[in-house]
Order: C-alpha cells, then structure tokens, then sequence
C-alpha cells in the first residue's frame, strides 16, 4: 500500500487497519484466507478509511471503535471491487490478478459474500448507532448503480446526466458515507455531519470523474489494469460521452461503441476520437468544480491539521496521475 503525505495524521490507525484486516480474513477455509491475504497484498490508497478516521479526529471520538469500523470499512470496498471484476470480466487490478482470473468466478463471488458478512459483524460490534443504517443503504446504492452501468452498456445514446447518477451512486456515496460516519463518531454537530457528508460526496465525484479519465490517459503501468478498458467493456465515462457529443468523428466513435466486441484496433479508434476533443480538459474541469466544493464546506471548526490533511487530499484527488 503506497501511503501519501497527509495520511501521516492517522498512519498509526491506518497501520492498525492492516493488522485489523489481515486477522479478520482468517479462516479455518484455506483457500478463504488465501484470497483474503492476496486482495490485502495488491494494497490500495485506503481512502475511505482514512477520511473516516480523520474526520472523526474533528471531535472527540472512541478510540476503541476507530480501527475496527475503518477495517469494516475497508472490507465493504474489497467485496465491491471483487464483485465488480466479476461482473467486468477483469483479469487485473492494481497490477495484479484478479481473484476470478486466479480462482475462478464462482469463488470470487462467494469471497466477496464473506468480506461484506465480516465488515458487518465489525459494524454490529463496533459501529456508532446508526452506521450500520447508511451503510447498508450504501451498498443498495452501490448495487443500483452498478444494475443502471449493466443496463446502459454499449449505449450510445446515454446522457452526461445518466452518466453522473451512476457514480453518485457507485462511488460519490461511499466516500460520504465514510466521512460522515467519522463525523458522526466523532459526536459533531448536525450542521458539521452534514458538511462533512457534502464534503465525501463532492470527493468520490471528483475521484471517479479523474478516475474515468486515467482510463483513457494513463499507462497500464499506472493504473493497474489495461487503458481503455471501459470503453471496451462499453462502459462509456464522461470523456467518451462528451466525444459522443462534440467530436466530428463522433459518427464513427458511435459505431464503435454500438458494435460491442471491440477489436484492439477499434479501441484505438474510439480512444484516438475522444483525445482529438477537449473531453480530458472539460472533464478535469467538472472534478475541479467538485473539488472547489468539496473545499469550500469544510467546517471551520474542524482542528487545523484535520481541515489541512482533508484539503491535501482534495488536492491530491485533482492531480493523482494513479
């Protein structure tokens, strides 16, 4: 796991996350440890909790409860993303195998089952009143929006507004729920949780919008799993819809779209479309709006080296190349 500057203000909670993690996926099946121990080794930024147990630094939390919750926490963003390769068809992430390209499908699925059943019984035993409430509606939303990608696959017809409920619901929600959970186990005001909640939101927009744009910009290298792998698997991002819209070969860009079964060739095509627009630069303009946002409802209660580390990462969210 590659640990950026401003988690140094919970670096020892976060090193406590791991030890948290590596024991939870214990279990008396071999072969579930084994998958847990790889998913815990290709690592991962460990935002959501980080942002969690920063923001409940911004008041007076349990310190009993912190790593256990944030594990869970953790947990919940394991199963999605093995459940999502699944789905995706995925043979890497994060530079390494998947757990169905290495086991098979029908194992990922049931290893995913067991994270998600382990960060609830974190939860029940751990969590503040109500986690376990905007958890769960979490992951519904999460589920909606992964059904509403699934339906609208190879879709050219799709807007920008389709596109922007997806990831409100696939990512912009979890990243709030985090922070709203650190708020809320922290004891902050209402008007507080409530600004720190605007403030995830507005972070998983600008992530996932910087995300989709690392897909078509970034090497394989960088980020883990093949380049242009959505347009592939005809998940069409922000810049591919905007291409749809603005290019003068968005004729030919919506062929290859609709044609599914893309060929490398294809997927050249269809990326050398979208880059001869300006879809990187409106794209990177909509996540720094998101993050202007995301500055600007900051508490200005919360202590100064919390508000400082949650503006870095708002920063850092902005210019990630990975």
């Amino acid at each position: 796991m590659k640990q950026h500057a401003f988690f140094g203000l919970v670096q020892a909670e976060l090193a406590a996350v791991e030890r948290e993690l590596a024991s939870v996926i214990l279990s008396r099946v071999d072969l579930v440890t084994d998958i847990g121990g790889h998913l815990l080794r290709a690592g991962g930024k460990r935002l959501r909790p980080a942002l969690f147990i920063l923001c409940a630094k911004g008041g007076r939390p349990d310190p009993a409860g912190l790593v256990p919750v944030a594990a869970a926490i953790e947990l919940i963003h394991m199963a999605t993303l093995v459940h999502d390769d699944v789905i995706d068809n995925a043979a890497t992430r994060r530079g390494m195998a998947t757990a169905n390209a290495r086991w098979d499908n029908h194992v990922a699925v049931l290893a995913g089952d067991f994270l998600f059943a382990k960060a609830f019984a974190l939860i029940a035993a751990h969590g503040a009143a109500g986690a376990l409430k905007i958890l769960t509606a979490t992951i519904c939303a999460i589920c909606e929006g992964e059904i509403s990608q699934a339906k609208d696959i190879f879709n050219p017809d799709q807007t920008e507004g389709d596109y922007l409920a997806r990831i409100d619901n696939k990512t912009a929600n979890f990243i709030a729920a985090s922070c709203e959970l650190g708020a809320l186990a922290a004891g902050m005001p209402d008007a507080d949780v409530r600004a720190l909640r605007q403030y995830g939101y507005a972070i998983g927009m600008a992530f996932q919008i910087t995300d989709d744009v690392l897909d078509i910009t970034a090497s394989s290298e960088q980020v883990g799993k093949p380049v242009g792998n959505d347009l592939r698997q005809g998940v069409l991002t922000l810049p591919v819809l905007y291409a749809l819209r603005h290019s003068p070969r968005r004729e030919e860009l919506r062929q290859i779209v609709a044609a599914r079964n893309m060929t490398d060739e294809q997927v050249r095509k269809g990326l050398a479309a979208v880059h001869a627009t300006d879809a990187v630069e409106y794209c990177y303009r909509q996540a720094s709006d998101y993050l202007a946002s995301a500055r600007r409802v900051l508490p200005a209660s919360l202590p100064a080296p919390v508000h400082g580390a949650l503006t870095d990462i708002a920063d850092f969210v902005g210019l990630r190349k990975y």
